[in-house]
């Protein structure tokens, strides 16, 4: 490209500051510019958001066509720039850097665009916990800044803690290194407290951004609302960004938190609101047709960073459908049992035994914290990594019981000081550190072993500096990592269950009962980056615990493969609903949460399912060929009766075996993008509704062509039975190796095998006549589809022709929902049924002669 050009196309980034893509466009057409020139910017733009759009990360999945008017940062830029200074001086690598631009880039693109006259969008970003979601949501309010989004709010959970940490962390990467260019309603010590003149932050003349972080208070929040409504009038031009931080907590199903956030967005005409969590279970079972904070517009699944310890890496999980146990890791050897016979004694059972309690520093317990001096001592002799050291103890929410710890913990700190010349008390602690260094291997993480009699200078310094730390909402002494490197044992509830980052978190004592999935995740606090120390850190937990860790492992792994698996399918927000495995004893969210939660008791019940990508070789299309051959020719044999329409060009074969499916679905090759479409999945679920339910026995196949016209245009399945071939052209993508022809199988076909007139039935109607007609009986759709499949010409600027080598089969099946299945593994989901989504329907008509010349 010329410079002139160049010139060019930056006048046009820079009008997109201003106006919409579109608008930017007819103003370089005032300008005269010539009409090539803007067809060449066009396509730039268009590839530009094409290759954000298909990110491998982040995973996330959209409502419809959202305008990805957002293509990365601009050389003039102020705000962005400045985080990536910060965090090359912190030692962040180049690639970490590049998934976080990646990332805040592709959520940035999924906002409205500032200058839209009027917008109300709302998303979710699933993190992990501990995994840098503060630092992705700062780049993302970074760049809308740089973009022009004006006021920034963020919700930063319901502790006085986290409201502050954040606070910090913002004025740090956002305010200080452009101070003109932001106000702040809130500092480190203050919440939001009403402003006079509220107008004037938002007049026109007024170009700074607005900051405010504020807690999930009712009184605040009100505050706040009542304070917006007072600048109403010069709202109207005041793009906003909410940032839901902890967006599980409080957010959803309160009678106080919920309707304030809502009536503050109700305040905002230009509103992008964003929930970030860890745990997102309450934010999916929203019922998205009760104008709530469903996340209608987009999801975007955060990959695991790399370095990052999850639920997965110390626990393991379970095996999940199509998964062999023996390939699902294990974890890591670091977690200790706890005997049950320790629990009361280091927590009261039963309320009216607080008063009085005095915890016993058991034999676990007296090793998890020897073991914490000695990691610390062993993290001197490295003298790498993050400065500081903590010990999480994590009894009880009772603040009386966080305070009966400081006297037995003090006590034993006194003692082993004392007595680290006494060799009975050393023989012990080297075994210890020898029993316990020998079951993580240093090696494994690229780290030298710290040798016992390297790391015994360094304890009496240790037991020095160790703070003992009741952290807790009526304690006065806090942990503070804020005024150089801290040790600390810190014992609490709550405000150390979430959000907050306990810092160089080494060893953690963890034996509260709790009761529901988001709870549990959020009180691990051993979740993050072990920078230096990897093979350090230890979890003593009782046995139960251990198990629900491994079960919500299981969950997450779970949960985020469905929005992977939707991402690469033909759904959004809004036509999907993410399942949540459930467990015997735990809860997946409080009760509160998932009142308009359905049971999704099966991974297929009542879904379609259809393949969309396609191999284009001729030796993968023959085989799929002949394994639909194969089928159809038995369907003819063992059917119990056939509805031959070959006017429609359709032929339905009724009550097949489901065997007969079973080893279709075997021989048939599906494409491996196609994760919906996973045979093992598939053929252990129709197994399993056969041996417990009695249901999918029988199955009607059909075969959905056009009518016969031209022989050569026919395919032949069996004698007798053929139809003419249909044409689905691929999209038009900068993807190769395969075909993705986006949509195979229209509403009216998953009607194919209903009586009655059920052309204009809507996706739930037809869900609904088929429990009424066959409420046992399973949909198998064959779709002959030809090979060149020249697209028509009103869609030959977004597809182009398939170009396969052979002529393809398509496959769709249609499965009704279980009534009652006796399932040992159930799911919840949220409910769909209230939300009126059109499906794209598909162009049917018989392939233009002249087009494929």
């Amino acid at each position: 490209m010329n410079d002139e050009f160049e010139d060019i196309y930056e006048t046009f980034r820079a009008l997109l500051d201003a106006f919409t893509p579109a608008e930017a466009i007819k103003r370089l057409e005032l300008m005269r510019v010539d009409q090539a020139v803007i067809q060449e910017i066009r396509d730039r733009h268009e590839r530009q958001t094409i290759w954000i759009k298909e990110f491998e990360e982040p995973h996330s999945v959209v409502l419809g066509n959202r305008d990805t008017w957002y293509t990365g940062p601009s050389p003039k830029d102020k705000c962005w720039p400045a985080i990536v200074r910060q965090l090359e001086k912190a030692d962040w690598s180049p690639s970490a850097i590049d998934s976080l631009d990646t990332a805040s880039t592709r959520i940035v693109s999924l906002l409205s665009h500032p200058k839209e006259k009027k917008f109300s969008t709302q998303g979710l970003v699933v993190g992990y916990v501990q995994s840098g979601k503060t630092t992705n949501f700062t780049g993302v309010m970074a760049k809308a800044a740089d973009r022009g989004y004006k006021l920034f709010i963020v919700l930063a959970g319901i502790h006085n803690g986290l409201r502050r940490q954040t606070q910090a962390r913002l004025v740090q990467q956002l305010v200080e290194p452009n101070p003109t260019q932001w106000h702040q309603l809130t500092d480190l010590d203050r919440d939001f407290v009403p402003t006079a003149n509220a107008a004037s932050f938002f007049g026109k003349s007024n170009k700074a951004h607005v900051l405010c972080v504020i807690k999930k208070n009712s009184t605040v929040l009100r505050k706040f609302s009542k304070w917006l409504a007072s600048a109403s009038d010069y709202l109207q031009d005041c793009p906003a960004l909410i940032i839901d931080d902890e967006a599980d907590q409080a957010t959803v199903a309160t009678k106080t938190i919920n309707p304030k956030i809502r009536e503050i967005l109700e305040r905002l005409p230009k509103s992008a609101y964003v929930g970030y969590t860890a745990s997102p279970f309450a934010n999916l079972l929203i019922d998205p047709s009760a104008g709530d904070l469903y996340p209608r517009d987009f999801i975007v699944n955060l990959p695991k960073p790399d370095g990052h310890f999850g639920t997965e890496v110390l626990f393991g999980r379970y095996a999940l459908d199509g998964e062999d146990p023996e390939d699902v890791d294990d974890g890591y050897d670091m977690i200790r049992e706890v005997p049950d016979s320790d629990v009361e004694l280091v927590r009261p059972l039963r309320r009216v035994d607080v008063d009085g309690f005095t915890p016993e520093i058991t034999a676990t317990l007296r090793d998890a914290i020897r073991y914490f001096w000695m990691v610390t001592a062993a993290r001197r002799v490295r003298g790498a990594g993050n400065p500081h050291s903590t010990m999480l103890i994590h009894t009880s929410v009772n603040t009386a019981v966080h305070n009966s710890f400081r006297d037995p913990l003090k006590n034993l700190q006194k003692e082993t000081r004392a007595s680290l010349d006494d060799s009975t008390v050393l023989q012990e602690l080297r075994k210890l550190w020898d029993d316990e260094t020998a079951r993580v291997s240093a090696e494994d993480f690229g780290e030298v072993k710290v040798e016992f009699n390297d790391l015994l200078p360094e304890l009496p310094g240790v037991l020095d500096d160790c703070r003992i730390v009741m952290d807790n909402s009526s304690s006065e002494d806090r942990l503070d990592y804020e005024n150089g490197p801290v040790v600390a044992i810190a014992v609490g509830g709550n405000t150390l269950s979430r959000g907050l980052t306990l810092e160089g978190l080494s060893v953690s004592y963890f034996v509260r009962a709790v009761s529901a999935y988001d709870t549990l995740l959020q009180m691990g606090r051993w979740f993050g980056y072990r920078n230096g120390y990897a093979d350090l850190p230890r979890i003593w937990m009782t046995a139960e615990l251990n198990e629900w860790f491994r079960h919500l492992a299981t969950v997450e792994t779970e949960m985020r493969r469905d929005i992977d698996i939707y991402m690469t399918e033909d759904h959004t927000p809004l036509t999907f609903a993410v399942r949540l495995r459930t467990h015997p004893a735990l809860r997946v969210t409080q009760a509160a949460k998932m009142k308009d939660a359905v049971t999704a008791a099966s991974a297929y019940g009542g879904r379609r399912v259809q393949t969309r990508y396609f191999h284009t070789d001729a030796d993968w299309l023959l085989d799929n060929q002949a394994a639909a051959k194969q089928l159809v020719a038995k369907a003819v044999q063992h059917a119990t009766r056939c509805d031959e329409r070959p006017e429609d060009g359709r032929f339905v074969f009724r009550d097949v075996p489901y065997d007969l499916v079973i080893g279709f679905l075997k021989r048939y090759s599906f494409h491996e993008k196609s994760q919906e479409c996973d045979a093992g999945l598939l053929i252990r679920y129709i197994e399993k509704r056969v041996r417990n339910a009695g249901s999918l026995r029988r199955w009607n196949v059909a075969i959905v062509g056009n009518p016969l016209g031209d022989d050569a245009d026919a395919f032949e399945f069996a004698p007798g039975v053929a139809v003419q071939r249909i044409v689905r052209a691929r999209l038009d993508t900068p993807e190769s190796g395969f075909a993705d022809i986006k949509t195979l199988m229209s509403r009216r076909d998953a009607a194919v095998d209903l009586t009655g007139e059920t052309g204009q039935l809507t996706e739930k109607e037809i869900e609904t006549e088929r429990q009424k007609q066959s409420p046992d009986t399973g949909l198998l759709v064959l779709y002959p589809i030809d090979k060149v499949s020249t697209p028509p010409q009103r869609e030959k600027q977004r597809r182009k022709p398939l170009d396969a080598d052979e002529h393809v089969i398509g496959v769709g099946l249609v499965f009704p929902r279980p009534d009652g299945e006796d399932s040992t593994i159930e799911w919840i989901s949220a409910d769909l049924s209230g939300v009126d989504i059109e499906i794209e329907e598909v162009d049917l008509s018989p392939i233009d002669a002249e087009e494929t010349e």
